[in-house]
């Protein structure tokens, strides 16, 4: 009789292989996004300074799990250890027993750098002994094979907000000449929303980084952009990351003809999957997203934190922090602008 496959031995440590050896991994890991590639942690370390701990398990047969991890310090927010920061998805991948190694490494480096916090942003369920929130959700849109069924399956008032900013002249352009009009509209939204935005060289980063996986796209109205979006393609599906719309536009509201217009695109590549991204569950985002016949997802969002430490990143929703916004919203926007990138990039 054959006798018992002895068990491989495996180990946990700092990953030290090439990005291709990691992404050739991650790609085939249940609950894998495109945040688990590895050029991100060239575009946190180059656009924001911060320190990237990605940690892989080993086995007899080489990887088993890897964990994307970005520590995330500031004196005025704090010290947080988060995969992934600025972004929707992120966490360990792989086997559960390499899970439990990169895990266990990771709460091993919160608890000796005395972080405040780690949060692992993962978008399944995950055999993983920590407590788990679900204060974000994600929104999902099953796509048919042609446009033409998704858009009779709309309802005959999104179909005419659809159709209406094309009847008053706006056009919609894809590609990565686009960024410096996404982040005309963009960085002029969150200020007018009162939140600090990213910098504008996070986004060129990001079109450097993945020419294929990341879209951008903004709605035109002649020569003023007044809508945009940018999001990533992985497997068979697109998520829209980030998307913003002019205030004194949305009388013809070009933010439907620009999600569709994405829509469409998507379709066009072959896609089966449109994600809103994420969004809090009951908020008017979720109820925009809504709207398109989608369906919630709940997102998976495991931490550890000192006893006694609040189990959240800073956010404007906290009593402390709630002057902020107020006051942003009056900055004049040049000013924003160059405050923003220096502020967001504490906040994880």
């Amino acid at each position: 009789m054959a006798g018992r496959q002895p068990a491989l031995l495996m180990s946990t440590e700092a990953f030290t292989g090439t990005g291709e050896e990691w992404d050739a991994f991650v790609v085939d890991q249940p609950g894998y996004t495109h945040f688990h590639r590895y050029g991100w942690k060239r575009i946190i370390e180059e656009v924001f300074g911060h320190e990237t701990r990605y940690f892989a398990s080993r086995n007899g047969r080489g990887l088993c799990a890897a964990l994307p991890l970005v520590r995330v310090r500031s004196r005025i927010f704090g010290h947080y250890l988060v995969s992934m920061p600025f972004l929707n998805y992120g966490g360990p991948v792989g086997t559960d027993e390499g899970i439990a190694g990169v895990v266990r490494a990771a709460s091993e480096e919160a608890k000796s750098s005395r972080a405040r916090l780690l949060e692992l942003r993962s978008r399944v369920a995950m055999p993983v002994d920590l407590p788990v929130s679900h204060r974000k959700i994600t929104v999902m849109l099953d796509l048919p094979s042609d446009p033409e069924t998704l858009h009779g399956s709309f309802g005959s008032k999104l179909r005419s907000q659809i159709r209406r900013p094309a009847r008053e002249g706006v056009t919609v352009r894809f590609g990565p000449d686009q960024v410096p009009a996404f982040y005309e509209v963009f960085s002029r939204h969150m200020r007018d929303l009162g939140t600090p935005s990213l910098p504008r060289r996070f986004f060129d980063a990001i079109a450097s980084v993945f020419p294929e996986d990341s879209w951008f796209g903004c709605a035109w109205l002649g020569a003023e952009p007044i809508a945009c979006g940018a999001g990533f393609r992985w497997g068979d599906e697109f998520e829209m990351t980030w998307a913003s719309s002019l205030s004194r536009f949305n009388r013809i509201a070009p933010n439907m003809f620009l999600y569709w217009s994405f829509m469409e695109r998507a379709i066009a590549g072959g896609l089966r999957r449109f994600n809103f991204g994420r969004c809090s569950p009951d908020s008017g985002t979720h109820r925009f997203k809504r709207q398109w016949g989608s369906r919630d997802e709940p997102l998976y969002w495991y931490q550890w934190a000192p006893e006694g430490t609040d189990l959240a990143t800073p956010s404007p929703d906290q009593g402390k922090y709630a002057w902020g916004p107020r006051l942003w919203r009056h900055l004049p926007l040049g000013i924003a602008r160059r405050l923003g990138p220096w502020i967001v990039k504490s906040i994880p």
